[in-house]
């Protein structure tokens, strides 16, 4: 066989190989497979601010998906991967100002909400993921790079801290429709 037929069959090799990976789906990560059996991916997309991109965030679903009409009927998981390094009092801090811009819970509510985030978030560094998962009728179960951080169990918490991602009037609208775009039961 010539060198060149030889090159030639190489690359198509390659061809094939890398068109088989890119087709492939990571792996559910073990604490999202722990906590939602069968789960799926339902969207993903990046949040970025004033260009800056922050985190990459990746919506899990059971079989039964989510549906925007009943968003605390169902478990599901919201996996952030940050892209640069933030304190976890200003990742609460940000979300206690998301739920305020939402209309979401009391004065009252929002300052015990943000204590207990404050006291639970760790700060992060580039690559680092938090995974809230919703627990309905309970409130929230949180991790960080799979590892369990603790719960925040209050139900009107949990329908508050999601909605900053899942509801219609989210300041991240492109971001909700990517991490929404195949959230519908199967």
């Amino acid at each position: 066989m010539s060198i060149l037929l030889r090159r030639w069959h190489a690359c198509l090799l390659l061809l094939v190989a890398a068109t088989f990976a890119v087709g492939v789906q990571a792996a559910t990560p073990e604490h999202i497979a722990a906590e939602l059996p069968k789960a799926r991916v339902a969207g993903s997309g990046t949040f970025r601010y004033f260009g800056l991109e922050i985190y990459d965030a990746t919506l899990w679903v059971g079989p039964n998906g989510y549906r925007p009409a009943a968003p605390t009927a169902e478990k599901f998981a919201l996996d952030l991967r940050y892209a640069r390094a933030f304190l976890g009092k200003r990742i609460a801090s940000r979300s206690t100002d998301e739920m305020e811009k939402l209309k979401l819970g009391s004065v009252a509510q929002r300052a015990e909400w943000n204590a207990k985030m404050t006291a639970l978030f760790p700060d992060v560094v580039e690559g680092s993921h938090i995974t809230g998962v919703y627990l309905p009728k309970e409130g929230a179960r949180f991790y960080r790079d799979g590892k369990l951080l603790g719960d925040i169990l209050d139900p009107e918490f949990g329908h508050a801290f999601f909605t900053i991602w899942l509801d219609p009037k989210t300041t991240g609208g492109p971001l909700r429709e990517a991490l929404l775009a195949n959230a519908a039961p199967r």
